[in-house]
């Protein structure tokens, strides 16, 4: 993880090593896991059929967030991260809180997964306990974030190729067993009838299940953290176009067969629907198989998350937003060893609310923790719509992507299950901007619009920053609000 202690200026910033095709394996690997692979089996129960139309909008919405990340990115790379472009769009408590914001609902999230990790290895030895599963998940995770970035790399690279393999395979398996090749003869597909069937749940199915849909591409953000580490920072939404347009083509595909080759009623929010689909042709040893891709995915998923908040953690220490401990890094790999011991301890924490509460309440928190990320993506599109020029097509994505946000927020709202969810997401991230404007208005005193320079960059930061603007409206934009706040 690289050193931010100094103002990072687009041309360092493109000395990174990342070729934009490595970008799209490495976003193959952030983005699928259990949100899809067990997530989806809620959002088939909410919708049916009709989840194949609300996965293609999720689609669509969560490209235009990544474009609209991507397109900052390429204009000014910045080491510290999506929270950055925030605090230029919207002063420092914005930064703040969206650093906060995206730290907190990563610890919420993580419990799920260490649970959903020791679930889905008791398929195959149930002697051990839950809790010593998620514990020895957790050793292994922190074990690949210490070999630093490019262990980090390597390690996502293996599991994207296993999971889109898995993915492959099945679509493949599919298509073999529908014909009859595979001597399934007496297989019983299954279809609507009829279109009034294929929305039987009707648009409040649609609505209440898109949320899961959209949970089924948490990662993107994560992607967008490592696109800083591009070798040409313009690829950046190339790399992402490719990525999400593979995923989409994946999801919808596999999703489509499974909803074909098990009846509706098999599938189960509590498994997921390509192991439901492939037992109920009698292929048990795919279906072994298919819980170990489970497992990589879920894996994946833990691997990712500790990684993205140790980073923005140490991003967080880096702008006085956190005690300057957490900026401490080890001398070899340049890895921010007591932000990463401050993620371990919320892990921890996490594990033990996971094992503790009753299953409802914690499934409200884990609800609350997709549901802030999503916050997280609008802060995203927020800011490239007040730090770069927009064209009307630009406007137009930037437009979309938050109203589908907004629509798979407030579906929360009308599914019992996920209201309670709903409101502590709501209240937690009322806290977060809370505390942020108590210290807009007595810390920071109006002037957050950027990093306060370390001591030693006082009196250079300036003449660099004017020099950073020159041929560029985004830097431009930066460094005009910058001075209007100095001048407060």
């Amino acid at each position: 993880m690289s050193d931010k202690q100094h103002p990072t200026s687009g041309a360092a910033a493109s000395r990174g090593t990342l070729k934009w095709w490595q970008l799209t394996l490495l976003g193959l690997g952030f983005t699928t896991g259990t949100g899809f692979f067990l997530g989806s089996g809620i959002a088939i129960e909410r919708a049916s059929y009709a989840v194949l139309v609300i996965f293609v909008l999720a689609a669509i919405g969560t490209y235009f967030v990544y474009d609209a990340l991507s397109c900052m990115i390429a204009e000014k790379p910045e080491k510290g991260s999506f929270r950055t472009y925030t605090k230029h769009a919207f002063g420092h408590w914005a930064g703040f809180s969206h650093g906060w914001m995206y730290w907190l609902s990563e610890m919420l999230i993580l419990g799920s997964q260490l649970t959903a990790l020791g679930l889905f290895t008791r398929f195959w030895y149930d002697k051990i306990p839950l809790w010593g599963y998620a514990a020895a998940y957790s050793v292994l995770g922190v074990a690949i974030v210490l070999l630093g970035q490019k262990g980090f790399e390597k390690a996502e690279n293996v599991f994207a190729v296993l999971k889109v393999t898995a993915l492959v395979m099945f679509i493949v398996l599919a298509f073999l067993v529908i014909p009859g090749v595979l001597g399934q003869e007496n297989a019983h597909m299954h279809s609507p009838k009829s279109v009034p069937d294929f929305f039987e749940h009707g648009a409040m199915g649609m609505w209440t299940g898109f949320v899961f849909a959209f949970f089924a591409f948490a990662g993107i953000e994560v992607m967008g953290l490592m696109a800083t580490e591009l070798k040409t920072p313009k690829d950046a939404p190339k790399a992402g176009k490719v990525m999400i347009g593979v995923v989409t083509v994946l999801y919808t595909a596999s999703l489509a067969l499974a909803l074909v080759l098990a009846p509706k009623k098999d599938f189960s929010p509590d498994e997921s629907p390509f192991v439901t689909a492939l037992k109920d042709l009698d292929y048990h040893m795919i279906v072994s198989i298919f819980n170990g891709v489970l497992i990589i995915a879920g894996f994946s998923s833990l691997v990712a998350s500790l990684f993205s908040t140790t980073k923005i953690m140490y991003s967080i220490a880096q702008d006085g937003d956190a005690p300057k401990l957490f900026t401490k890094q080890t001398k070899k790999r340049k890895l921010p060893y007591m932000a990463l011991f401050l993620t371990i301890g919320g892990m921890i924490v996490s594990i033990v609310v996971a094992l503790a509460l009753p299953k409802s309440v914690y499934e409200y928190i884990t609800t609350a923790g997709g549901l802030m990320l999503l916050f997280s993506w609008l802060f995203m599109v927020l800011s490239a719509r007040r730090l770069t020029k927009l064209t009307v097509w630009a406007q137009v994505k930037s437009a979309t992507a938050i109203v589908l946000i907004a629509a798979a927020v407030t579906g929360t709202l009308f599914d019992k299950s996920s209201r309670p969810g709903f409101f502590a997401s709501i209240g937690f991230m009322a806290a977060i901007i809370g505390v942020a404007l108590i210290l807009q208005f007595t810390k920071w005193k109006g002037g957050g619009g950027g990093t306060k320079p370390s001591p030693d960059r006082a009196d250079t930061q300036d003449e660099e920053e004017e020099t950073e603007t020159e041929g560029s409206p985004f830097r431009e934009r930066i460094f005009r609000k910058r001075r209007a706040l100095q001048k407060q």
